[in-house]
């Protein structure tokens, strides 16, 4: 049980933080102190108006008390909400029992200024991390609340970011700064815009036994379809107004109207379909087999190439085998795939239209998972979950660009591009 206090309680939990302090200093070392200090965690960065923050408190076990002094508030019993309207400040929040006590420092940054470029980093341990798209310097972190997977920003300046453990959406707009959640959106996996009708679609792992599509609308309404056996991989075709799901588990493709959310075909694609990537002209889509040579059925991963001309799609293409795929991007400029592998920390360079190797991988961090190409700067965004890092590539050269890799959230698993 963990009980809340109010601002009195935080500080005589906070004046007698220091008292055990100032007398731990200055105890003879035959004394002995048992009281444990208490630590609650917290990013080292500020966080952003808006942000909600489950409290992790490492040190004592519960029952506790937790109360805070300055900005925000303490809501079901241990999480800790930033108030959407702040500009920036501190709070103090102070933590204790019988067993020991702690105070910790929270940083609240400014809302970003909208006119600036940025990435955005769905970090899975801390939230989604905006980073400066020049310096790379961290803006800021939005809590969400739940544990993000993925994270994508449409041209309104309007965020979709997933909870892969949870049930919410959490949605944020950069003009004016808001952030609200939208209920119903059950174990997200991977999000994206649609810039005709303005909807989020996000595939649901597990939903009810099976993997679905979840589409929330401009005015907040969710709708699901099933679409197969734990739905990962997500593209959307604006102009057909049909959804692409990668259903994992039965290695299957599900083609969904965007509109009726009316599951038109399943296409057995590949074993193991886990990402995938659309042309933009909606001919050709690329789908990845997340399997290892290292698993205990010893199957190598690949990529393959659907043409969606004509009244029914085929595989057209075949990659050679791939030690363990995951993440996918199309440069359509340079007819290049790019395809991340986590076992080997490296970015496969294949041609789009042959699957064959255009060179050797490209090294990067340890674990790379879902790889963003910014068709504007031409850069190659890969997330390192192993290294909590972020590399980026020159699209055309190939070469790491200055200062990558760079440090951003724990546990980095997707990347978006905001360009005002």
């Amino acid at each position: 049980m963990i009980t809340l206090r109010t601002c009195f309680s935080l500080r005589t939990i906070a004046v007698l933080v220091l008292a055990v302090l100032a007398l731990a200093g200055a105890a003879a070392k035959t004394q002995r102190l048992h009281l444990a200090t208490a630590v609650i965690v917290v990013s080292r960065w500020p966080y952003l108006p808006g942000s909600l923050l489950p409290l992790h408190v490492d040190g004592i076990t519960p029952p506790y008390s937790l109360s805070i002094l300055g900005q925000g508030r303490l809501l079901n019993e241990n999480t800790y909400e930033v108030p959407v309207t702040s500009r920036g400040g501190t709070a103090l929040l102070a933590v204790g029992n019988e067993a020991g006590l702690g105070v910790t420092h929270l940083r609240i940054a400014a809302p970003p200024a909208p006119n600036r470029p940025l990435l955005l980093v769905a970090s899975y341990d801390e939230g989604l991390v905006l980073h400066d798209e020049r310096s790379f310097s961290v803006v800021g972190v939005l809590a969400t609340g739940g544990v993000p997977s993925d994270v994508a920003i449409d041209r309104r300046g309007r965020i979709a970011v997933t909870d892969t453990q949870g049930t919410d959406l959490t949605l944020a707009s950069l003009s004016p700064w808001g952030v609200t959640r939208i209920g119903g959106v059950v174990t997200g996996d991977e999000v994206a815009m649609d810039e005709t009708t303005h909807a989020v679609f996000v595939t649901d792992r597990d939903w009810n036994g099976a993997g679905a599509l979840t589409r929330v609308g401009l005015d907040s309404s969710v709708t699901r379809v099933t679409t197969g056996e734990t739905a990962e991989g997500l593209a959307v075709d604006e102009r057909r107004q049909v959804v692409y799901v990668a259903n994992t588990n039965d290695g299957t493709i599900a083609f969904v109207d965007a509109r009726s959310m009316r599951v038109i075909r399943r296409f057995p694609a590949v074993a193991r379909a886990f990402s995938l990537a659309l042309s933009p002209d909606g001919r050709r889509l690329y789908a990845i087999s997340n399997e290892a040579t290292d698993s205990p059925f010893g199957k190598a991963g690949e990529a393959i190439e659907i043409s969606l001309d004509g009244p029914f799609p085929r595989t057209v293409a075949h990659s050679g085998k791939l030690s363990f795929p995951l993440g996918v991007a199309l440069d359509e400029r340079t007819n290049t795939l790019f395809v991340s592998d986590e076992e080997r920390g490296t970015i496969n360079v294949l041609d789009a239209r042959t699957l064959r190797p255009k060179r050797s991988a490209l090294t990067t961090c340890s674990i790379p998972w879902k790889v963003t190409l910014d068709s504007v700067s031409e850069r190659l965004y890969v997330p390192c979950a192993g290294d909590n890092e972020i590399d980026v590539f020159d699209a055309r050269s190939l070469r790491r660009v200055a200062h990558a890799p760079f440090a951003t959230g724990a546990y980095p698993l997707a990347i978006a591009v905001w360009r005002p």
